[in-house]
């Protein structure tokens, strides 16, 4: 039995996450864990009991155990196995799943979506019309027009399939987000229904599931690897190159994108090369990645990586359920607070910034070789303001720690139950309605090889890293002199509070949502 007395009093604890860590000095043997037991405060007499019952080595990395009392707790896992066929919990993963990044507010329908009013009316309240819904701001759009036409891979000596699908939703007064219509192809055309909840349940249910494989694609390689990996590899990169270690950009960046060019070379060499996950397991092999990673550059919008904006624009700055977006802007906001303090520390005015030769260096290495120069993106070429320098350092931290906890450590959660979150499709998308029947859906679902191959990567790639530090913890001897303690000192602070609150709804909440936690947050990216 462990047993833990924490220093000052904790909130409900409701999951613990127990890691045996090898110590110099030390046998590195199993140990066999009957139970953890917590007192919230050292004066509280009552034992709050975590089961264990199980051998832990140090290979295993972390194991999640939960309150015994806790018994409408699911873990996140078990809620998918349980939920996912279900159209509110379809909206839920728009929203705070390992994705949360496509989904927008649209206040007018593409001209390619062929669906009208009386189509999806039985789905709105009685009183109110599509068009007047839209108006409302409870409409949004999954759109994954960026996959359309892709060459699919061939996994297993099988041709597999993508789709391009335009997915309609709705947010109700009930406070629920749910898909209204589903469109499989951009190309609007009668071999292109629009599929409606009220359609055959194996024809819904399919289209739901090609439109979370077509999430899976563009999570995995723009999300995930686009938007934290290679973009924290181009600031390392231009880091190295333009700044001096003794220029304070240099220090504030380099603890959280130190990593990333040892990160991105392991999977260069593994997980994208031949014989890897994605060329063996996944419909976007390697004959589509380089055309995606390419699209998706063009489609790059800085506003979108920047989280007020991002949010405001998407329409989920207001959406009361959007765990992601509330937990994303306080996560911002106390990193945005904490670059402006370091910047002000060395720049006097916006006339220091516009002379620093070096600082313009970076910011146009990282604008010519990072973003292509492309202007339509909108990211700056140059600095001309403390502000603008503020926004793009924050940006930079944040999608090197706080985006990367949010779309990494939450794919194995959503995507280890295959039907909710598949790799590849076996077969194509359908061009009519009533074309499958119950036991057809799940023959369109990837072979269990394969299967097992990618949900071993995801659990190897949803580990921290042994030495784990969280977001704003530094060992760096710069960090600990002068004025710069008094401002690690406020972000931490300020971030330790943010981790209580998040840990108070969660509290209340039957499938938490803990990826923006700051003590789940890894100060860079190390997997």
């Amino acid at each position: 039995t462990v047993v833990i007395k924490p220093k000052e009093e904790v909130g409900i604890v409701v999951l613990l996450r127990l890691r045996l860590e090898a110590q110099p000095g030390f046998p590195d043997l199993d140990w066999h864990c009957h139970d953890v037991q917590v007192r919230r405060s050292s004066e509280d007499p009552e034992v709050e009991v975590f089961p264990c019952h199980k051998w832990i080595r140090t290979a295993d990395g972390y194991i999640e155990l939960r309150n015994e009392k806790e018994n409408n707790y699911f873990s996140p896992i078990e809620y998918v196995q349980a939920h996912w066929q279900e159209d509110a919990f379809f909206g839920y993963q728009c929203l705070n799943g390992c994705n949360p990044l496509c989904i927008r507010q649209i206040h007018n329908l593409p001209p390619n979506l062929s669906v009208t009013s009386e189509m999806v009316r039985p789905f709105l309240p009685e009183d109110s019309s599509l068009g007047q819904e839209m108006e409302r701001g409870h409409v949004y759009l999954l759109d994954y027009e960026v996959l359309d036409q892709l060459p699919a891979n061939t996994v297993n000596d099988k041709q597999t399939y993508l789709a391009a699908p335009l997915c309609l939703l709705h947010y109700s007064r009930q406070g629920e987000l749910k898909p209204i219509a589903i469109q499989l192809q951009q190309a609007p055309g009668p071999q292109n229904p629009v599929f409606l909840p009220s359609d055959a349940a194996p024809d819904w249910l399919l289209a739901k599931m090609w439109v979370r494989n077509s999430d899976f694609q563009v999570h995995q390689l723009l999300t995930h690897f686009l938007r934290t990996h290679l973009l924290g590899e181009v600031c390392c990169t231009a880091t190295l190159r333009q700044l001096p270690e003794i220029h304070p950009l240099h220090q504030l960046l380099m603890p959280h994108i130190r990593s990333t060019l040892q990160i991105n070379i392991q999977a260069r060499v593994t997980l994208l090369a031949t014989k890897g996950v994605f060329d063996k397991s996944i419909a976007c092999g390697l004959e589509a990645i380089p055309l995606l990673l390419a699209r998706g550059t063009q489609r790059l919008r800085y506003s979108s990586m920047c989280v007020p904006d991002d949010v405001r624009v998407r329409g989920l700055d207001a959406l009361p359920i959007c765990y992601y977006a509330q937990d994303a802007l306080r996560v911002w906001d106390a990193l945005h607070r904490f670059v402006a303090g370091w910047i002000r520390l060395y720049y006097c005015n916006d006339e220091d910034v516009q002379h620093d030769c070096e600082l313009q260096n970076w910011i146009g290495e990282i604008f010519t070789e990072g973003f292509l120069g492309l202007s339509h993106i909108g990211a700056p070429h140059s600095f001309q303001t403390a502000v603008e320098m503020c926004k793009f350092v924050t940006m930079v931290i944040f999608s090197c720690s706080a985006l990367h906890a949010a779309v990494n450590f939450s794919q194995l959660d959503y995507n280890i139950w295959i039907p909710n979150s598949p790799a590849a499709m076996s077969r194509p998308p359908s061009q009519t309605k009533g074309s499958v029947s119950e036991e057809d859906v799940f023959s369109f679902l990837p072979e269990v090889n394969s299967s097992c191959h990618v949900l071993s990567v995801l659990s190897l790639l949803s580990q921290p890293a042994i030495d784990f530090v969280p977001l704003c913890h530094y060992n760096e001897w710069y960090f600990s002199s002068g004025a710069i303690v008094k401002l690690v000192e406020e972000v931490r602070r300020e971030l330790k509070m943010l981790a209580k609150d998040i840990a108070d709804r969660n509290s209340q909440l039957e499938l938490p949502y803990p990826y923006l936690s700051p003590d789940c947050i890894e100060n860079s990216v190390t997997i």
